[in-house]
């Protein structure tokens, strides 16, 4: 019935169709993938007022072979995703079956909850997605995309459910959003640039990262970067850039200003020895790391070290700037400490904890 509704909404010769889930009606929605490569129309409106859920047991996804995602959109230029509704992926079941809880004995790939993926001119609003089985949307191959008021939550220890993650895609917007998870609220990853994230609520969850880049030797990038007006709440992370040694590309051109943090065990991190699973060989080669600006950052860390800078010994980050941090321990701040390794740049104004690999410069 689902799908029916859909390719009337594809089909009509209206110039600006709307496909609408009620309110007031719960839809149980199999795994489905809408294309929009042969719609009439390049201005669908998907107005979701009432509930739409997945089945809640894993042998129950009606998946031919791996459930790569749950709801996918492709190949859509010209897409309205809106309505005060809630789209719940049911996952607590999925997350018993993690990898990353379960590495010797996984056989499960766990899906994305909602995709976009080879489109552009598409926006995301108003939205409540929970309980995804892996992360809740994931915007793939795309540009111009726009997601704002949107909630995202789930409990903080379900593994892998990133709010949002970014991944080849250009020219993306999020805003004004609540973002409460597993894991990164947002994370930005390889071939991704003109990124820009503003006047976000994150936490529970794992800040936002740039990354992980560079894995398996790979050549990753990732630039042109803005993040400003975000609080974090009890995040194990604020800002953060993660690689992997043996990696190659570079991340770079990334502001990270505005920011508050409110106990978040490491408010502002580049970590070049990303190694989740700590069993990982000393590389040289590195993703480069470069022209990397922080700003206005305030507020409490959970730990002593409130500042980490860990590059690579072998490809130093260069250019990396500092000005108005105050960051103190919450149970000591007389002890607040920072940590610097193979970082390169300039501090500027008030800068707690001293950051003692940059230099201090008046003006830049």
């Amino acid at each position: 019935m689902f799908k029916h509704a859909w390719d009337a909404a594809c089909d009509s010769s209206a110039p600006s169709p709307t496909f609408l889930v009620p309110r007031g009606k719960t839809y149980l929605l199999q795994p489905l993938t809408f294309n929009g490569k042969h719609c009439n129309s390049n201005n669908i409106t998907l107005q979701v007022d009432g509930r739409i859920i997945a089945p809640t047991k894993p042998s129950a996804w009606d998946c031919e072979t791996n459930c790569n995602h749950w709801i996918g959109f492709e190949n859509f230029d010209g897409l309205h995703i809106q309505g005060p509704g809630t789209i719940n992926g049911q996952g607590d079941k999925w997350w018993k079956l993690s990898c990353k809880d379960n590495e010797k004995s996984c056989q499960h790939r766990k899906p994305t909850g909602f995709m976009i993926g080879h489109s552009k001119n598409v926006d995301i609003k108003g939205l409540t997605f929970e309980d995804s089985p892996q992360m809740h949307i994931a915007f793939e191959s795309s540009t111009l995309i726009h997601a704002t008021e949107l909630t995202i939550r789930a409990p903080g220890h379900s593994p892998n459910t990133e709010g949002i993650h970014i991944q080849r895609s250009t020219n993306v917007s999020i805003d004004n959003s609540t973002i409460q998870t597993g894991d990164d609220c947002i994370s930005i990853g390889n071939e991704s640039k003109y990124i820009n994230i503003s006047n976000i609520e994150c936490g529970p969850g794992h800040g936002i990262s740039i990354g992980s880049l560079g894995i398996m030797g790979k050549t990753e990038e990732v630039e042109f970067v803005h993040v400003r007006n975000v609080t974090f709440h009890g995040t194990t992370n604020g800002v953060r850039i993660k690689t992997w040694q043996g990696g190659h590309g570079h991340a770079r051109n990334i502001k990270f200003e505005d920011i508050t943090s409110h106990s978040s065990t490491r408010p502002i991190v580049i970590d070049q020895y990303y190694c989740p699973h700590k069993q990982c060989k000393n590389q040289t080669s590195a993703v480069e790391i470069s022209n990397i600006a922080y700003a206005n950052i305030n507020g409490t860390s959970h730990k002593e070290i409130a500042v980490q800078l860990s590059c690579s010994e072998s490809v130093p980050g260069k250019n990396i700037t500092m000005k108005d941090i105050n960051l103190i321990y919450e149970k000591h701040k007389d002890k607040t400490s920072s940590y610097c390794l193979n970082a390169r740049g300039l501090r500027n104004g008030r800068v707690h904890p001293s950051v003692s690999c940059l230099q201090e410069e008046d003006n830049f």
